[in-house]
């Protein structure tokens, strides 16, 4: 497996968000992390990146701790935010080149790579515009473009399709589906769950810093007695239950 989350517990400062979460991500999978606002969705991503360290447990990446060599744990992720994060004094251009920089990848087969992804995402003529020219949904393209021109084993998507427009949603879907056939690993957190549930293979379904419960759809609604539901109705069944 790509992904090994084992026992994490962690947080912010003095404060144990997470409680001694377990989950794994398969090679040639998609798996959609799922839960309300503030349930550790995000906290769980920044422990995976590298952000934040655990108190106790382990994350590993094909075997790999970030302990044990932080440089080529960190070249095995590749990470759209939710936010964009673009340097306002960098052309988008300037942007997928430090990107080559950063993780010393060749430039020249990359390049390759982004100019297709520029294309697919209507961006390959303003590649000498400044982050102040973009939209919201270009910055996030922005960002799409400089992760997936990556072989990374993980691919870690964060609210992904906040921002973007009809066809662009089918693009990432189309270039998600492309990396996980490819061998790659892809963990999506969404609150986009009719998506997620036709394109993910299994959910990690997380409350109050908790793995509530894991599985393919079958397996939830089997869990939730709910043979005929979709994945917004076990989501909302676990809502009744967050908040009683």
């Amino acid at each position: 497996m790509t992904l090994e989350v084992k026992d994490l517990t962690g947080g912010y400062g003095p404060l144990s968000v997470l409680k001694n979460e377990t989950f794994d991500v398969q090679k040639n999978e998609i798996v959609g992390l799922i839960g309300l606002n503030g349930a550790g969705k995000s906290t769980t991503i920044k422990h995976i990146i590298g952000l934040l360290k655990p108190r106790s447990g382990e994350i590993l990446i094909d075997n790999l701790a970030l302990a044990d060599n932080v440089e080529e744990y960190r070249k095995k992720i590749a990470y759209v935010p939710e936010m964009p994060i673009l340097y306002s004094e960098l052309t988008l251009k300037e942007h997928i080149d430090l990107t080559i920089m950063a993780y010393d990848l060749d430039h020249d087969s990359t390049w390759d790579k982004a100019k297709i992804l520029l294309e697919k995402f209507r961006l390959n003529n303003k590649l000498d515009w400044f982050p102040e020219n973009f939209s919201k949904g270009m910055k996030q393209k922005v960002m799409i473009v400089c992760a997936f021109m990556r072989d990374a084993s993980l691919f870690i998507i964060d609210e992904p399709f906040t921002g973007l427009d009809p066809i662009a949603v089918h693009d990432l879907i189309e270039l998600v589906e492309e990396k996980k056939a490819n061998g790659s690993s892809i963990l999506m957190s969404t609150h986009n769950l009719a998506t997620a549930e036709q394109y993910a293979d299994r959910f990690v379904l997380i409350n109050n810093g908790q793995i509530k419960i894991e599985g393919s759809i079958e397996q939830l609604r089997t869990s939730f007695e709910m043979p005929n539901a979709s994945l917004d109705d076990i989501y909302m069944e676990l809502t009744k239950e967050v908040i009683k």
